[in-house]
């Protein structure tokens, strides 16, 4: 874990910096959330989520097509990855270097998550590092407290209720190196773009292969707020459960532990000690058994040359944080 946010150089030497990047926003909004911005984060968080609850039993009266269900995993991996491989792994922590194509193509892959502006995410995230479970930290869950109630209080607030938070993380000072690249700061400025094409996507391709508006409805339902509320509350959950529980096998500063059962749907995220430990490896799942798909995507990556100086994790700094763990316990 680091002591200060990450600041990382532009692996492709973009040109200019200049001084607009210097003043310019990554977010189409400033460092306060107005409104407008607050109105429609609700609702992006309501929708879904109420569409998340129906799933159960309108599958029971009337079930899902394999076209919808192929649509659903589908779009939920490819964004899922975005997040986990682009916006956290390389973004945030740099724990790789990755050609112009590929930093474009995660950029955008992320931004269909619907998680918010690349820039943001990657600032609030920098900040939560720097401050992790301690005074600062944006989403901790020991926030106000240890006693059960405190963490109860503090589990909603890291998993859902920071994020009304009116007070933003400076872009400017977590993520400077972002915001001078022309093309990410495009992209995260885009998130309403992506988020249409995120949402209409799926009834789109529905509608065309079945030829029929009721195919594009399930298709909507199920690939579009089905799936994008299932991310949401998987990705928040690493920031409330990971936080509050879990095995701790590493030395690291805060309370991140090891979560076994959302490893698959957080593509290896859940594996949170580590990580928290060694912040700048590319693989969060170390152990044998550990499922980290996110990992084994970014080898693909550096075997195809897409991705290279690729930070994977060396067996004598694995062990030194196990026996410095082991050593704290005793």
């Amino acid at each position: 874990m680091t002591a200060s946010p990450h600041v990382l150089p532009d692996p492709n030497g973009t040109r200019g910096g200049s001084e607009e990047a210097a003043t310019s926003s990554a977010t189409l909004g400033g460092e306060r959330r107005g409104s407008v911005e607050q109105i429609a984060l609700v609702v992006f968080i309501i929708v879904p989520f109420l569409a998340l609850l129906a799933a159960v039993p309108l599958a029971w009266g009337w079930g899902m097509s394999w076209l919808d269900l192929g649509l659903l995993v589908g779009m939920y991996y490819i964004g899922c990855h975005g997040i986990t491989i682009g916006f956290h792994r390389y973004f945030t922590h740099g724990a790789f270097r990755a050609k112009r194509p590929l930093r474009i193509a995660l950029a955008v892959m992320g931004s269909l998550a619907v998680e918010g502006p690349l820039v943001r995410w990657v600032a609030d995230h920098r900040k939560h590092h720097k401050f992790s479970d301690a005074e600062g930290d944006p989403h901790s869950p020991w926030r106000y407290g240890d006693t059960l109630p405190a963490l109860l209080k503090g589990l909603w607030w890291a998993h859902l209720g920071w994020m009304f938070d009116q007070e933003q993380t400076s872009q400017q000072k977590y993520a400077p190196d972002l915001i001078k690249d022309p093309a990410i700061r495009r992209i995260s400025r885009q998130f309403v773009l992506w988020t249409a094409i995120s949402l209409l996507l799926p009834p789109l391709i529905g509608g065309l292969v079945t030829l029929s508006w009721q195919g594009a409805l399930t298709a909507f339902f199920w690939g579009s707020l089905v799936r994008v509320a299932l991310l949401h509350h998987v990705t928040w959950s690493i920031n409330s459960i990971c936080h509050a529980t879990g095995k701790r096998p590493f030395l690291s500063r805060d309370r991140s532990g090891n979560v076994w059962w959302l490893a698959v749907l957080s593509c290896g995220e859940s594996w949170h000690n580590l990580h928290h430990a060694d912040p700048t490896c590319a693989r969060h799942g170390v152990e044998r058994g550990q499922v980290d798909s996110s990992a084994r995507v970014i080898r693909w990556f550096e075997k195809a040359g897409w991705a290279y100086n690729v930070r994977w994790p060396k067996r004598d700094r694995i062990a030194a944080r196990r026996k410095r763990a082991a050593a704290e316990a005793a």
